[in-house]
């Protein structure tokens, strides 16, 4: 009597690792890459093959998650702002001190745009285009109302309190903070070479962090 034998079956473990997918891996790894390709070749001379390369995956799959190049790069600003705002939700603003909160916000937005130098070109390249892509994100202009929303209510308890001045529009102050610690990072370059200053010295650095939050105060103090 013959015996046929059993056919192979490939262990249950074995198929389910050569099938396990993550989207949202994926989706993280392409945003990754293309904002390294955005920001070493800016949104007109980035390629989807290059990022493609990057992530060891393919222009296919690429579109198949973001359709464009320029609906990537929108992604990718959404990624980048959502990533600071996030952040600042988490320094529980509305349980300190007023002094201390605006203190805090300050040293958090110089340390973000200091060590998120990608960042800070990715914006700059957004403002050569007149903000085009920021334009088409509704989620970009609503994320960045909580900043103007924590700002206010410090400012408003500050008044309150009789520590911070009157009449202070969150706006307004955002903008001072946002200027000096964005400028810090975007034009280091041509300032730095300019007038001989070394922005990744400690000691400059801790000197710019402190005068900025000194300048704020006294701006704000009543």
């Amino acid at each position: 009597m013959t015996t046929t034998p059993a056919p192979f079956v490939v262990p249950e473990p074995a198929q389910r690792k050569g099938r396990k997918n993550n989207p949202e891996k994926t989706r993280e790894s392409i945003l990754q890459a293309a904002i390294t390709e955005f920001v070493q070749q800016g949104l007109a001379g980035a390629r989807v093959d290059a990022i493609a390369e990057r992530t060891q995956t393919s222009k296919r799959m690429i579109y198949y998650y973001f359709n464009s190049k320029e609906q990537l790069y929108v992604e990718v600003l959404e990624k980048l702002y959502g990533d600071i705002r996030n952040t600042e939700s988490n320094l529980h603003l509305a349980e300190l001190e007023p002094r201390m909160g605006i203190r805090r916000l300050v040293e958090f937005t110089f340390d973000h745009h200091d060590l998120n130098v990608d960042f800070v070109r990715i914006v700059c390249n957004e403002n050569m285009h007149h903000g085009e892509y920021v334009k088409r994100s509704s989620a970009i202009r609503s994320m960045n109302k909580t900043v103007l929303t924590a700002l206010d209510e410090i400012l408003r308890r500050g008044a309150a309190e009789g520590v911070f001045r009157q009449g202070l529009e969150a706006l307004d102050v955002h903008l001072l903070i946002s200027s000096f610690c964005f400028y810090r990072v975007s034009n280091r370059h041509t300032f730095g070479e300019i007038f001989q200053v070394d922005f990744e010295e400690a000691a400059i650095k801790q000197r710019h962090r402190e005068m900025i939050c000194e300048s704020v105060l006294k701006f704000l103090q009543a």
